[in-house]
């Protein structure tokens, strides 16, 4: 059956209408005005958001394609960009541009690595054509690194490696080393990784891609804009920046820690001959010559002013508060965790970021309790634990947050019908899968995940326990697809 879809009005609707409709609308998204999101929004607080306010509406219809029609915007991206650049230790030759998030400003690194190396390895690639000889550029990733690389490399035809972590889920060095060869394009490390918190081993990384002549980028769009305060005030963090040899690109998200309105991010390069490798010209089109510097054409004025008017607004000072704000919270956080018996911090998480596991309760079900509370919090696997990143926005409800964290832990410990439903859901799976053929258990689990009821279930660790049981994880693949599939139709 084909989806309803809401037709195009005849007439437009009168502006108190609108208002109301999108109030009406907003009813049941994530509490971040309450401070109960520990994602998605990074809240900088009333007299930060004006000022942002302010300058999007200004530059709200200018396009940051075009350079030349707008020099106001080429003042402020390339202001924000020498920014971030100082802040991670960049000398003068470090290069780079603004992109709309995380995503485009990892996959203008990949393209970068993928065009130098193309460039650097011709002839040998000349060889080995005409040879018949096959090739492949390829790239190393830690296990644990955001999945706009697989992304990445999925649609630049790059050939990926996971490399596997640590005890302390870091990425393992040596295992890296073994994954290297003649068709490595790019290395990555993250500062921090977003699963666990911890910042990948860059030094030795670094040393690595010198000595195997490859470029290494640093994922640092969480970190990018809290890490450098964080240290300047006196949490011992390792060198994950320009600081080190051998670290060849940094991408550092201005909507997260920067606390930039959304659609803001940097992408940095060691030098413009690397930068100069994301670039797209092309020169045969009859409407002239079109060239980009990212992924994006068009880009909206109003988020590349609010990065410049919040960096210029806030200073060091203004962040190192917010900072001290955030590390103290989070503090807080850690030092109750470990007294709550039952659970604990999953490794040794670096700074704000971090996740929360059990051995002996259902963590899902201590997230679950948690929603109901109004909390949105991210659920992760291997192992299964909730997910926190404490920004400015939280810092004022964290004494509310504990308390329901502790409320929640206890109600985990006494059975539930809601226990006894999602041990059962998952008792159903893991038995079914030993009963029955791969291909009749994806015929069962194809229809998982298809939305037969309008909203977003508040409870679902009956669902993470039901995939985490699944053999096939390509079932897995096929439910999120469903689910995906289901959120986008019309209500």
């Amino acid at each position: 059956m084909s989806e309803q879809k809401k037709k195009f009005p005849q007439a437009g609707d009168t502006v108190d209408a609108l208002k109301n409709a999108m109030r009406e609308a907003r009813q049941k998204d994530a509490r971040w005005q309450d401070g109960k999101t520990f994602s998605m929004v990074f809240y900088p607080g009333e007299e930060v958001a004006k000022i942002q306010e302010d300058a999007y509406r200004q530059f709200f219809f200018e396009n940051g394609l075009n350079p030349s029609a707008f020099p106001s915007l080429r003042k402020f991206e390339t202001e924000v960009v020498a920014m971030s650049a100082d802040l991670v230790h960049g000398d003068g030759d470090v290069a780079g541009n603004m992109t709309s998030g995380g995503t485009e400003s990892i996959l203008c690194a990949v393209k970068a690595a993928k065009e130098w190396w193309l460039e650097k390895s011709a002839d040998v690639i000349l060889s080995l054509s005409k040879d018949g000889a096959g090739f492949q550029p390829e790239m190393i990733i830690p296990l644990s690194a955001h999945p706009a690389f697989d992304k990445a490399a999925n649609y630049f035809g790059i050939k990926i490696h996971h490399a596997p972590l640590r005890d302390d889920y870091r990425v393992d060095v040596e295992e890296v080393k073994k994954l290297v060869n003649a068709n490595t394009v790019l290395i990555v490390g993250s500062a921090p990784a977003y699963p666990h918190g911890v910042i990948d081993p860059i030094e030795d990384l670094a040393k690595l891609a010198l000595e195997k002549n490859v470029l290494l980028h640093v994922d640092a769009c969480v970190g990018g804009y809290i890490l450098p305060f964080v240290e300047r005030l006196g949490y011992p963090l390792p060198k994950f920046d320009f600081r080190v040899a051998g670290v060849t690109s940094m991408s550092m998200d201005l909507h997260k820690y920067g606390y930039i309105t959304k659609g803001a991010s940097v992408v940095l390069y060691r030098n413009s001959d690397i930068r100069k490798k994301q670039y797209f010209v092309y020169i045969g089109w009859p409407g002239g010559i079109y060239a980009s510097p990212s992924v994006s054409g068009s880009r909206g004025g109003g988020a590349i002013a609010a990065a410049w008017a919040t960096m210029n607004f806030l200073g060091i000072e203004g962040y190192l508060k917010m900072a001290k704000a955030v590390m103290d919270a989070t503090d807080k956080i850690k030092e109750r965790v470990n007294e709550i018996e039952g659970i604990h911090l999953v490794g040794n998480p670096d700074a704000c970021v971090f996740a929360i596991t059990s051995d002996k309760l259902d963590i899902f079900g201590i997230g679950d309790e948690l929603t109901l509370k109004g909390w949105h919090i991210d659920r992760q696997q291997n192992p299964g634990s909730l997910h926190f990143t404490i920004s400015y926005g939280n810092t004022a409800h964290i004494d509310t947050f504990l308390t329901d964290l502790e409320a929640a832990v206890k109600k985990m410990r006494k059975p539930s019908i809601h226990q006894l439903t999602a041990k059962a859901t998952i008792g159903l799976v893991k038995g079914a899968s030993k009963v029955l053929s791969p291909k009749a258990m994806s015929r069962i689990t194809s229809k998982f995940g298809r939305q037969k009821k309008k909203g977003i279930p508040q409870r679902s660790a009956a669902m993470y326990g039901m995939m985490a049981a699944l053999p096939n994880k390509g079932d897995i693949r096929e439910i999120i697809v469903n689910m995906l599939d289901g959120l986008n139709k019309m209500d």
